[in-house]
């Protein structure tokens, strides 16, 4: 499965700096940065609304960018984003250069299939998720969309491991040393009604009866009672 490709445009910058980045971003432009391949930095700027756009679309990290700049294209990586605390609008990117070697570390979502087909959702058991996503070294040119987990066979009392999902060829979790759990499956949930306590209800109506009858007693003015 070959990663996903998505085409941006971006001009170099001599200057960095807050102030250069401010005026950048009054021109709709957004300040980058493009690193790695033992090569040196190069300070360029995109389109702010297309920025924008691109991660919104929620690929951004899992998705190679040819990244033209200035006639000269590059496959690059985001790897970093900053956002504006209020707008959320992409403030910085850091892009690393990618190569057929490039290895990275990405989030990657998971997919629970055949859920309703299911051994546990015949007897009411309830598919308990610990991880939508998981952590997978992996090939730069080679990032999936998602991972699938297959929970066809699975019973009530069973966990899914990550063992259970398959990934790219090539790929592994980036937790190496244990077989995590992605998800378990829980009995069904049994709601049990309390029963009226008709014993205490007596009781609290004998000694309500009983705080009446020694109301009236004391009806009488404290004069008469002293007679």
């Amino acid at each position: 499965m070959a990663t996903k490709h998505y085409p941006l445009s971006a001009m170099k910058r001599e200057r960095a700096g807050k102030g250069v980045a401010r005026a950048l971003r009054r021109e709709n432009q957004t300040p980058a940065v493009i690193y790695g391949d033992k090569k040196d930095p190069i300070t360029v700027s995109i389109p702010t609304k297309e920025a924008n756009l691109e991660f919104n679309k929620g690929q951004m990290f899992t998705s190679i960018c040819d990244l033209d700049v200035e006639g000269t294209t590059m496959k690059v990586l985001a790897r970093d984003v900053q956002l504006h605390p209020v707008s959320d609008n992409v403030l910085h990117v850091d892009f690393l250069r990618v190569t057929d070697k490039t290895t990275v570390t990405v989030a990657v979502a998971v997919n629970y299939i055949n859920q309703e087909e299911a051994e546990f959702t015949k007897e009411k058991g309830i598919l308990n998720i610990n991880r939508y996503e998981v952590d997978i070294v992996c090939k730069a040119q080679n990032i999936p969309d998602e991972i699938e987990v297959d929970v066809m066979d699975f019973k009530i009392g069973d966990s899914v491991k990550i063992s259970n999902a398959v990934l790219p060829e090539g790929a592994k979790p980036a937790i190496d040393d244990r077989d995590f759990t992605l998800a378990t499956v829980a009995a069904p949930r049994v709601i049990v009604e309390d029963e009226p306590e008709e014993a205490a209800e007596g009781e609290e109506g004998a000694e309500a009866s009983a705080e009446g009858e020694k109301a009236e007693g004391d009806d009488a003015p404290a004069e008469e009672k002293k007679d």
